[in-house]
């Protein structure tokens, strides 16, 4: 299914709150349906101290205060991927105000390519049922009466899904604003040439569609920036922008990737994340640990 096969009304313009995460370079998202008080979360964070081994929630806690302030009704908390460089905040925030928790059906499939990298035991599921709802390509859902969709868009993970709601579309690590391209993939599942064809789904919506990043790195020294539309990913976007092709764009994305660091975060990320965003099981002695696969990544 393309991007102009996708059930899509730009005439629906929810209010989209930012909250920006300096530790990790995370966007996450509050979007509030136009004709009602309902919102969802897109993408939340949970602060981890790494090197002190210690949890915080200075940022959902961020996310919860506006949503009060506001008077508003948590409906969902959407991760667009099982992200690597950051925490998800959402079952923390889901437990302070409800609503259900969506991700991508092929969590199925990093749960079970992670479950054998972090050696998890039979009692870690691999069947997404850590989650309230697993999207299928093209599926919708109600934020009051907003009628929100899914497209499924590998090749950073199996996993990942852009989110369009009206006209704002939530793009995940599918793309980056137009001067810094894409996200990596070379990642376990990911695909460079799937991601270039996932893109190209994003990219055939409107050219009105507004776009919201889940990161930004400042590219060249500029502020930090989350908001474009497709109209100017697709002219001016470096790595698939002015009509580039797919052997360009492989090629690129695999040199690129080689040369890529691990992120720093990605460790404590997939174990959290492939659980929903919560810590694995205490031992027996209510301790929770993190595991570090040596040569396993």
């Amino acid at each position: 299914m393309s991007g102009s096969n996708y059930p899509v009304d730009l005439s629906v313009k929810p209010e989209v709150k930012a909250f920006f995460d300096p530790a990790t370079n995370t966007i996450s998202y509050v979007v509030k349906d136009p004709a009602s008080s309902a919102c969802a979360v897109v993408d939340s964070v949970m602060d981890i101290d790494y090197a002190a081994g210690r949890i915080t929630y200075d940022h959902a806690d961020e996310i919860i205060a506006h949503i009060r302030d506001n008077q508003l009704e948590l409906e969902w908390l959407i991760e667009t991927h099982v992200h690597a460089d950051h925490l998800s905040g959402a079952p923390y925030i889901q437990r302070q105000l409800g609503g259900k928790l969506g991700i991508g059906e092929k969590i199925t499939v990093i749960q079970e390519t992670f479950g054998k990298i972090f050696n998890e035991g039979t009692e870690f599921q691999r069947d997404g049922s850590q989650f309230d709802m697993l999207f299928k390509d093209g599926d919708t859902y109600k934020i009051g009466e907003m009628t929100a969709m899914v497209m499924c868009t590998p090749g950073h993970t199996p996993a990942c899904m852009v989110h369009v709601m009206g006209n704002a579309t939530f793009t995940g690590d599918t793309l980056f604003m137009p001067d810094s391209g894409s996200a990596r993939a070379d990642f376990p599942g990911g695909d460079a040439a799937t991601l270039y064809d996932s893109i190209q789904k994003v990219l055939a919506l409107p050219d009105d569609m507004r776009l919201f990043m889940c990161h930004d790195y400042g590219q060249n020294g500029r502020e930090i920036q989350w908001e474009t539309t497709v109209g100017e990913e697709k002219e001016h976007n470096i790595h698939v922008g002015g009509g580039k092709s797919k052997d360009e764009f492989v090629k690129f994305r695999t040199e690129r990737d080689a040369q890529l660091a691990m992120p720093k975060l990605i460790i404590p990320s997939l174990q959290v994340n492939m659980r929903a965003g919560q810590l694995p099981p205490s031992d027996e002695t209510g301790r929770t640990f993190l595991k570090v696969p040596v040569n396993g990544l």
